[in-house]
């Protein structure tokens, strides 16, 4: 069989540029290891995480802890099963989604594992052992990543686990020890402490998130303490050990963490060890990432690689833009790569934090003259009565031009909130447009024109 384009890995990168292809009129193969389309991203990765993040925070009560207090709870003892019966109808509903969107435009799905043979021909075996060989003009790498595992540590999937493994937990334990304070181990170190789950978080980092906005993240920690979390920062794990029912993490000082449950996210590698990328000749480093030009081409013009296989910033939104350009570039459709100051990040952690463009540190470091402006959440009316107790809205105005820099948000809503900065970040709006725009009242969008007027209290002469 011969294609246009052929697709490796049906993930966030991989739906869009087979379905980005197919609407440019080429024939087009998606082709995935797994019997249901949808990658790491809806199997194990941002749809799981995310769905318990909401299981969690509707069924514990704790977003509506600021206004019954901190005894409240819809459900005292939350199971596994509690979480999992809401993460099964979302992942079975979102396969539905795109299996039709793949259908309907006219794409190939070929389930089974791929392998090059060489540059423009690959082979494709299933899970019956039935071999197909497909030939096509351009390739795009999409396969994602896995989860690293550290040497000499003890993994059975019940008590010592990985990111992956969490899903597959038949109980929640009462303790949790995390190693690794990157975006997966903070989101589930504050997901189970929202639970009332004891959580020790561990890096052997002084700092978490070092890619946002350093006052943000202490506002984070703060919080994150106040829920009874224990932080272990700047401290190395030397091992783990099985004791009877309960799990002992060694830390390089000396330090002994006993807990129910161990869960590593210590950063993740690329899942490409079965593709014989040797044989098309494609480079990739030591993580088994795969080293790509500004239009995501590999050092062979015609394969390309996207989504979390190239690394940072390993975002879905992100995954599924790089997957639409490939698609546009390798069949001559004019576009404009986006810088990646524009695109947002989202964290979704207890609570949320998002962020688009310059950081206050980017800003020192350049030496770009700024201004901040800071809203409190809390003191909007709509906070007043969603019960918010905490969060902050913090923005950056260049003292040159007026013209926003950067956007930052901790508290519920903040990945959508982050929305309205990013257009005007991107469209070169300023602090006038926040300080002239009349926004819904009550919203927690106030907040905007509330840091800008602190911002400009500052900026007046």
């Amino acid at each position: 069989m011969h294609f246009d384009f052929a697709v490796i890995g049906s993930g966030p990168a991989g739906q869009r540029s087979a379905i980005q292809a197919a609407k440019l009129g080429r024939k087009v193969v998606l082709i995935d290891r797994q019997e249901a389309v949808g990658g790491v991203c809806l199997h194990t990765g941002t749809i799981p995480s995310k769905t318990l993040r909401e299981a969690v925070l509707y069924l514990s009560g704790w977003s509506q802890r600021g206004l019954y207090g901190q005894g409240y709870r819809l459900k005292q003892d939350l199971t596994i099963d509690d979480l999992k019966q809401r993460l099964n109808i979302t992942i079975r509903e979102e396969i539905e989604v795109i299996k039709h969107q793949l259908t309907r435009n006219g794409v190939t799905v070929l389930r089974g594992a791929a392998s090059f043979l060489d540059p423009h021909r690959l082979r494709v075996e299933d899970s019956r052992g039935k071999v197909t060989e497909v030939g096509a003009d351009h390739i795009l790498i999409a396969t994602g990543t896995h989860p690293l595992r550290p040497a000499g540590i003890p993994f059975d999937g019940q008590r010592v686990i990985d990111s992956d493994d969490l899903l597959k937990l038949e109980r929640l334990p009462r303790t949790l020890t995390v190693v690794g304070a990157g975006v997966i181990g903070v989101e589930y170190a504050s997901i189970f402490s929202a639970m009332d789950i004891e959580v020790v978080l561990v890096d052997g980092r002084r700092g978490l998130l070092g890619f946002m906005d350093q006052e943000v993240v202490e506002e984070f920690v703060h919080m994150l303490r106040e829920r009874g979390a224990v932080l272990r920062l700047g401290e190395a794990v030397n091992g783990v050990v099985r004791e009877g029912d309960q799990v002992v993490t060694e830390l390089g000082s000396g330090k002994r963490i006993r807990s129910d449950l161990v869960m590593f996210a210590a950063g993740r590698a690329g899942s490409t060890n079965t593709l014989q990328l040797e044989l098309a000749g494609v480079e990739q480093d030591e993580r088994h990432l795969i080293k790509v030009n500004e239009q995501f081409q590999t050092n062979i013009p015609h394969i390309y690689a996207a989504g979390d296989v190239i690394g940072f910033p390993s975002l879905a939104s992100t995954s599924m833009e790089q997957g639409r350009q490939v698609a546009c570039h390798a069949f001559g459709h004019a576009h404009s790569f986006k810088k990646p100051e524009n695109f947002p990040f989202g964290i979704y952690a207890v609570p949320e934090m998002s962020m688009v463009g310059l950081s206050e540190q980017q800003l020192l470091e350049r030496k770009i003259p700024y201004e901040t402006g800071i809203a409190r959440l809390r003191e909007t009316a709509r906070g007043q009565i969603m019960g918010i107790e905490a969060g902050m809205l913090k923005m950056l105005f260049s003292l040159e031009d007026r013209r926003l820099l950067g956007v930052h948000i901790l508290g519920e809503g903040a990945t959508e909130l982050i929305h309205i900065g990013q257009a005007a970040l991107v469209l070169g709006g300023t602090l006038d447009y926040f300080i002239d725009t009349v926004f819904n009242y009550p919203t927690l969008a106030e907040a905007y024109k509330v840091a800008a007027l602190d911002a400009w209290n500052r900026m007046v002469v």
